[in-house]
Protein backbone atom coordinates (compact mmCIF):
# COMPACT_ATOMS: atom_id res chain seq x y z
CA UNK A 1 0.00 0.00 0.00
CA UNK A 2 1.36 3.35 -1.02
CA UNK A 3 1.73 5.55 1.63
CA UNK A 4 3.25 9.39 2.49
CA UNK A 5 5.38 11.48 4.64
CA UNK A 6 5.27 14.97 5.80
CA UNK A 7 8.04 16.78 6.21
CA UNK A 8 8.99 20.63 7.95
CA UNK A 9 10.84 23.21 5.51
CA UNK A 10 14.25 23.34 6.41
CA UNK A 11 15.45 25.91 8.28
CA UNK A 12 18.76 26.98 7.34
CA UNK A 13 17.41 29.65 5.53
CA UNK A 14 15.37 31.27 8.06
CA UNK A 15 18.05 31.14 10.66
CA UNK A 16 19.86 34.58 9.81
CA UNK A 17 16.62 36.57 9.66
CA UNK A 18 16.17 35.95 13.50
CA UNK A 19 19.11 38.18 13.67
CA UNK A 20 18.17 41.02 11.73
CA UNK A 21 16.17 44.05 13.36
CA UNK A 22 12.75 44.89 12.54
CA UNK A 23 13.27 47.70 10.38
CA UNK A 24 15.49 45.38 8.46
CA UNK A 25 13.05 42.79 8.45
CA UNK A 26 10.14 45.18 7.59
CA UNK A 27 12.50 45.95 4.20
CA UNK A 28 11.74 42.25 3.18
CA UNK A 29 7.90 42.19 4.44
CA UNK A 30 8.69 39.98 6.99
CA UNK A 31 7.71 40.50 10.63
CA UNK A 32 8.66 39.25 14.08
CA UNK A 33 5.67 37.93 16.64
CA UNK A 34 5.38 36.48 19.81
CA UNK A 35 2.72 33.98 19.98
CA UNK A 36 -0.05 34.88 22.20
CA UNK A 37 -1.85 31.74 22.38
CA UNK A 38 -1.77 28.02 21.73
CA UNK A 39 -2.50 26.54 19.16
CA UNK A 40 -2.86 29.66 15.90
CA UNK A 41 0.59 30.13 14.93
CA UNK A 42 1.52 27.07 12.86
CA UNK A 43 5.34 26.80 12.15
CA UNK A 44 5.97 25.26 8.88
CA UNK A 45 9.59 23.67 10.21
CA UNK A 46 8.44 21.85 13.27
CA UNK A 47 5.33 20.91 12.23
CA UNK A 48 3.61 21.96 15.26
CA UNK A 49 2.16 25.13 16.66
CA UNK A 50 4.05 27.82 18.90
CA UNK A 51 3.51 27.65 22.32
CA UNK A 52 2.66 30.96 24.23
CA UNK A 53 5.71 33.50 24.38
CA UNK A 54 7.68 31.94 21.55
CA UNK A 55 9.30 34.16 18.63
CA UNK A 56 8.24 33.90 14.80
CA UNK A 57 8.54 35.37 11.71
CA UNK A 58 5.48 35.44 9.59
CA UNK A 59 7.30 35.94 5.98
CA UNK A 60 6.24 35.60 2.19
CA UNK A 61 7.39 31.76 0.62
CA UNK A 62 7.89 30.60 -2.39
CA UNK A 63 6.62 26.97 -1.47
CA UNK A 64 5.60 25.97 -5.49
CA UNK A 65 9.02 27.54 -7.29
CA UNK A 66 9.02 25.10 -10.20
CA UNK A 67 8.08 26.65 -13.98
CA UNK A 68 4.42 26.24 -13.60
CA UNK A 69 0.91 27.99 -13.77
CA UNK A 70 0.47 26.84 -10.18
CA UNK A 71 3.73 28.58 -9.29
CA UNK A 72 3.13 30.16 -6.20
CA UNK A 73 4.02 31.52 -2.75
CA UNK A 74 2.04 32.80 0.52
CA UNK A 75 2.81 33.60 4.16
CA UNK A 76 4.00 31.05 6.52
CA UNK A 77 5.18 31.16 10.14
CA UNK A 78 8.53 29.79 11.20
CA UNK A 79 8.94 29.73 14.85
CA UNK A 80 12.87 30.48 16.48
CA UNK A 81 15.36 27.79 16.59
CA UNK A 82 12.70 25.22 15.79
CA UNK A 83 14.16 21.77 14.66
CA UNK A 84 13.19 20.94 11.30
CA UNK A 85 10.60 17.44 11.69
CA UNK A 86 10.46 14.94 9.38
CA UNK A 87 7.71 12.57 10.43
CA UNK A 88 7.08 8.83 10.28
CA UNK A 89 4.88 7.09 7.35
CA UNK A 90 1.38 8.12 7.37
CA UNK A 91 1.72 10.65 10.74
CA UNK A 92 -0.53 13.48 10.75
CA UNK A 93 0.34 15.82 13.72
CA UNK A 94 -2.19 17.59 15.40
CA UNK A 95 -0.91 20.95 13.89
CA UNK A 96 -2.66 19.65 10.49
CA UNK A 97 -5.57 17.40 12.54
CA UNK A 98 -7.09 20.58 14.20
CA UNK A 99 -7.74 22.29 10.64
CA UNK A 100 -9.74 22.22 7.98
CA UNK A 101 -6.78 21.54 5.06
CA UNK A 102 -7.28 22.03 1.28
CA UNK A 103 -5.23 18.93 -0.38
CA UNK A 104 -3.49 20.05 -3.93
CA UNK A 105 -2.42 16.93 -5.70
CA UNK A 106 0.10 18.10 -8.18
CA UNK A 107 2.49 15.38 -11.25
CA UNK A 108 5.78 15.53 -12.22
CA UNK A 109 5.18 18.68 -14.39
CA UNK A 110 3.82 20.51 -11.32
CA UNK A 111 0.67 20.44 -12.91
CA UNK A 112 -2.29 20.36 -10.35
CA UNK A 113 -4.20 16.97 -11.36
CA UNK A 114 -6.65 16.80 -8.48
CA UNK A 115 -7.79 18.69 -4.88
CA UNK A 116 -10.07 18.57 -2.37
CA UNK A 117 -10.65 20.09 1.06
CA UNK A 118 -11.35 17.55 4.16
CA UNK A 119 -11.43 18.60 7.90
CA UNK A 120 -8.26 17.66 9.70
CA UNK A 121 -8.93 14.27 11.08
CA UNK A 122 -9.45 12.95 7.72
CA UNK A 123 -6.48 13.88 5.65
CA UNK A 124 -4.61 11.06 5.96
CA UNK A 125 -7.02 8.60 4.59
CA UNK A 126 -7.02 11.67 2.03
CA UNK A 127 -3.63 11.65 1.23
CA UNK A 128 -3.22 7.81 1.25
CA UNK A 129 -6.60 7.50 -1.57
CA UNK A 130 -4.91 10.63 -3.36
CA UNK A 131 -1.60 8.70 -4.08
CA UNK A 132 -3.59 5.99 -5.25
CA UNK A 133 -3.30 7.90 -9.18
CA UNK A 134 -0.18 7.06 -10.36
CA UNK A 135 0.44 10.20 -11.38
CA UNK A 136 0.47 11.89 -7.83
CA UNK A 137 3.89 13.17 -7.34
CA UNK A 138 3.24 15.11 -4.19
CA UNK A 139 0.56 17.20 -2.36
CA UNK A 140 0.61 20.23 -0.49
CA UNK A 141 -1.84 20.66 2.38
CA UNK A 142 -3.13 24.50 2.82
CA UNK A 143 -5.03 25.75 5.76
CA UNK A 144 -8.47 26.17 3.89
CA UNK A 145 -9.11 29.05 5.90
CA UNK A 146 -6.58 31.65 5.39
CA UNK A 147 -5.17 29.56 2.47
CA UNK A 148 -1.85 29.60 3.85
CA UNK A 149 0.91 26.88 2.73
CA UNK A 150 1.35 24.33 5.57
CA UNK A 151 3.38 21.41 4.46
CA UNK A 152 4.09 19.11 1.60
CA UNK A 153 2.99 15.22 1.50
CA UNK A 154 5.28 12.98 -0.27
CA UNK A 155 4.60 9.50 -1.79
CA UNK A 156 7.18 6.74 -0.01
CA UNK A 157 6.44 3.02 -1.05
Amino acid sequence: MTSFRLSGLDPAPFAPLFALSDDALAQQHILRMRADSHPGYPCRVSLEDAFEGDVLLLLPFEHLPEASPYRSSGPIFVRQDAPRRVLAPGEVPPYVTRRTISLRVYDDAHQMIAADVVDGPSVGDALRHAFVDPHAAYIHLHNAKRGCFSCRADRIA
